[in-house]
């Protein structure tokens, strides 16, 4: 058999010994010469010319100096171990060389068929290897994966046990078996086309064991990568972390379960971010949630209509349900003029009077407002000669004048302090009661005086004076003094003032209600002045009121500081004072009128009965009313000296609590309402705070030429006192209701965190309505609340037509900002209880 393969090699047969052994030495000698060949033509040259494959011919190429500089021989191209120079660098396993192939016998059978195979053989492994060189560039990037940056000195471990133990077995046989290990390498490679960059590497090369060839491998490689437009930093690293003869569907594998590198480091981060894509999760919930939106947006697209009652323009719910007012059983002491609020809050729009504009600013406002605002002449023909209002052309003017200082407010004022210097407007005196106010000429020309007035009057037959002193820019509500109590806490006025207030004295001169009512909001050591002509006429009438209001006064413990005349008006003012201690009360020789129970709360306020006793004053230290509060404006700033172990309303100790919600809003005000919603701050004037908590916002508007009213709701913490005390006002009410206000009162509309809650007790839309009713046409809703709200609010403002001006959401917090516009609707709806 073997005399058979042999003769194939010249074609005849023989059947000599010694021919066949010549024939066998010859195709050695052969065979070595042409492995001496092969190993000569592929150590590196010095002038770094390398080949390459271009569409299978040899092109032949040479790098500049710049460009070979990065294949310099360093020890930085490959790990200590790859370059050692005693030429076994490199295991025969790491190099694909098993055991097996060691054997002479194997190679001679395997190699010695015959010559003219061997020789086709030889060109075929050649053309090959020069095949696969350009296959290199394409097997870089899957090769490349799996080699470590020689420079981070990083070995997988299962490198580091290759090694270990191929260097003990492999490099005493890498001598012996140079040419066996070669021809069976050529021999595997031709059906290894999915094998590793090293293998690959050999097939081109060679296997000789020297450092050099390793080196020239990792050039090559490099170079490669330089192709593939690869970070020239990254160097590449003979593959010792698999073995040759492992499949390439084997390896892909291996990096789809552990993906090698950047993708590695993702996998084993402790928390994981979602990065571009969202969770379906999360695209369902926001889902439903849109859906749910859209459903609620849908609901809230209310149809509007505009109400038709007898005020028209001037409608207010709860001061004009007719309805209620016709069935009362007696109107002697002003229960007609009191809140009687229909059974559902009206949800229509009230609508504007013909010719209506938008309002003067302010100081202008003060003296003139347009007439076709407040169409109402009868006060001017009824108080004209008073000064209090004279229709001048398309204005309605104000002269400053009044029943008791025809000659103007600011000689009154002055007058007053004249006579009792201890007032100090503006200083100790801040917060003013303004009893019966008219058109609130006193409390507008106090401005002066860095005073606040809180002015107030019923809906009488003094039409509009109110809704006069609103579109003067003066602060004023619709109250009387009837038979509630008003809605402010006890002990926070400084001063209370009241003009021409005869008749309601000696309509409750027999239980004093009226006084004692006003003794209860009136600060200890406050005073009360008192201009009525019981205090500067003779006549019978007016000596039987002064006699029974000393009486009353007396009993009460008021102190009469001064009677004092005004030469220049010809008017008189009497000034008293409130006690700050409860000695005269035990001093009394009567107990009329008498003190009130222990439990009776002085400020409990909301639609509580008026009572025919007198409150002690607190005389303890530490209790709100016992000591007078800093000068303004130090008080607006200095926490209240009674806030001493009180929890806040946001959970941090009470005076701790009202600072930082000052710096707060001071920040809101500053960094967002001054200057990010594009109002017009000079063209405000009225402000309305629907829940002022410490009356943080008032605060940072101190600055501005504006006047907030700040309401605490009644189902919200009683924070109201620690707003008076700060020097700054405010009143207690239900927005589940209307506002004792008339319409188109306020400029701006500032509602925080309310709306969410009041939504829970009646319907928002109606709330919307009666904001929509006290906002000026072109005034502003600042509104704060969670997104579902604001969501809401949002729908029905532009079913109102109003622009969206601004709105921001974060956190499932909102902030929207709001103008309404001159739009009504033009259907009418008729409401039943407000029409006479």
């Amino acid at each position: 058999m073997a005399t058979g393969k042999y003769s194939r090699v010249d074609g005849r047969k023989s059947s000599s010994y010694c021919s066949l052994a010549t024939i066998v030495v010859f195709v050695i000698f052969c065979l070595v010469g042409i492995w001496m060949f092969m190993s000569s033509s592929i150590v590196p040259v010095k002038n770094s010319e390398f080949l390459s494959v271009e569409n299978g011919n040899e092109v032949k190429q040479t790098l500049s100096k710049s460009d070979s500089k990065q294949f310099d021989d360093t020890s930085g191209d490959l790990s200590g171990a790859e370059t050692r120079e005693d030429g076994s660098g490199l295991s025969s396993k790491e190099l694909g060389i098993t055991n097996e192939d060691n054997s002479l016998d194997n190679l001679v059978v395997e190699s010695n068929n015959e010559e003219k195979e061997s020789q086709d053989s030889a060109e075929k492994n050649q053309e090959e290897n020069h095949a696969n060189e350009s296959s290199d560039e394409k097997t870089e990037s899957e090769s490349g994966e799996k080699m470590v940056d020689e420079d981070d000195g990083k070995d997988r471990e299962t490198n580091s046990r290759d090694r270990e133990s191929n260097l003990e077995t492999g490099e005493a046989e890498n001598e012996d078996g140079e040419m066996k290990n070669k021809l069976h390498t050529e021999s595997e490679e031709s059906s290894g086309e999915n094998g590793s960059e090293s293998a690959e590497s050999r097939k081109n090369y060679g296997v000789d064991g020297t450092a050099d060839k390793l080196k020239h491998v990792g050039k090559e490689a490099n170079l490669t990568e330089e192709k593939n437009g690869k970070n020239q930093d990254e160097h590449l690293e003979l593959s010792a972390d698999h073995n040759i003869v492992e499949s390439k569907e084997n390896n892909q594998a291996s990096n789809e379960i552990l993906p090698a590198g950047a993708q590695s480091e993702i996998l084993t981060e402790t928390t994981t971010q979602n990065g571009a894509w969202s969770t379906q999760a999360v695209e369902s919930q926001n889902e439903k949630k849109s859906q749910q939106s859209s459903t609620s947006s849908k609901n809230n697209d209310h149809h509007w209509k505009l109400c038709k009652s007898t005020a028209g323009p001037d409608y207010i719910p709860c001061l004009d349900n007719w309805q209620v007012i016709r069935k009362l059983p007696s109107t002697m002491h002003y229960e007609h003029r009191e809140r009687h609020c229909p059974y559902e809050a009206p949800t229509c729009l009230v609508p504007l009077p013909e010719g209506y504009k938008r309002s003067v600013k302010w100081p202008k406002s003060r003296d003139k407002i347009w007439y076709y605002n407040v169409p109402h002449t009868k006060l001017a023909e009824v108080k004209g000669h008073q000064n209090w209002v004279k229709v001048t052309g398309e204005y309605l003017t104000f002269p400053g004048g009044g029943t008791q200082f025809v000659n103007g407010a600011l000689h009154y004022i002055d007058f007053i302090q004249e006579s009792v210097p201890e007032i100090a407007w503006g200083k100790r005196t801040r917060i003013v009661l303004d009893v019966g106010c008219g058109v609130a000429s006193f409390g507008g020309y106090l401005f002066e005086r860095n005073v606040l007035a809180m002015s107030f009057a019923p809906k009488d037959e003094h039409e509009a004076q109110v809704q006069f002193a609103l579109e003067r820019g003066i602060p004023a509500i619709l109250n009387v003094m009837g038979t509630k109590r008003l809605p402010f806490p006890s002990s926070v006025f400084d001063l209370v003032h009241c003009a021409r207030c005869r008749r309601h004295i000696l309509r409750h001169i027999l239980g004093g209600k009226l006084l004692l009512e006003l003794n209860r909001v009136l600060r200890p050591g406050g005073y009360f002045v008192w201009s009525a002509t019981p205090v500067y006429r003779k006549g019978p009438e007016d000596v039987g009121i002064w006699q029974e209001m000393s009486r009353l006064t007396k009993s009460m413990c008021w102190e009469l500081v001064v009677v004092k005349k005004d030469k220049l008006n010809n008017v008189g003012a009497a000034i008293y004072r409130k006690p700050t201690s409860n000695d005269c009360y035990n001093k009394r020789s009567r107990n009329a009128p008498p003190l009130c129970e222990e439990s009776d709360d002085p400020n409990a306020a909301w639609d509580v009965p008026l009572q025919a006793c007198v409150h002690k004053v607190p005389v303890d230290s530490t209790k709100r009313g016992s000591l007078w509060p800093a000068q303004w404006p130090e008080r607006l700033e200095k926490p209240p000296y009674w806030l001493n172990s009180q929890v806040g309303v946001y959970g941090k100790a009470a005076q701790s609590d009202l600072t930082a919600d000052y710096s707060h809003w001071k920040k809101v005000v500053s960094q967002s309402y001054l200057s990010g919603m594009g109002i017009d701050w000079s063209s405000v004037r009225n402000v309305i705070d629907m829940k002022a908590v410490y009356g943080g916002f008032a605060a940072a508007l101190k600055d501005l030429k504006v006047w907030v009213m700040n309401v605490v709701p009644i189902d919200s913490p009683d924070t109201l006192p620690i707003i008076y005390e700060r020097g700054l006002f405010g009143m207690y009410h239900d927005w589940c209701e209307s506002f004792n206000t008339y319409p188109r009162t306020y400029d701006v509309v500032h509602a925080d965190h309310l709306f969410s809650s009041i939504k829970k007790r009646c319907k928002l839309v109606a709330v919307i309505a009666e904001v929509d009713r006290i906002l000026r046409p072109e005034g502003k809703l600042i509104l704060r609340d969670n997104l579902e709200t604001i969501s809401e609010v949002e729908s029905m403002a532009k079913s109102l037509q109003w622009e969206i001006r601004m709105i921001y959401s974060k956190d499932n917090e909102g902030l929207l900002c709001v103008r309404k516009t001159f739009w009504r609707p033009t259907e009418e709806e008729p409401i039943k209880s407000a029409i006479v």
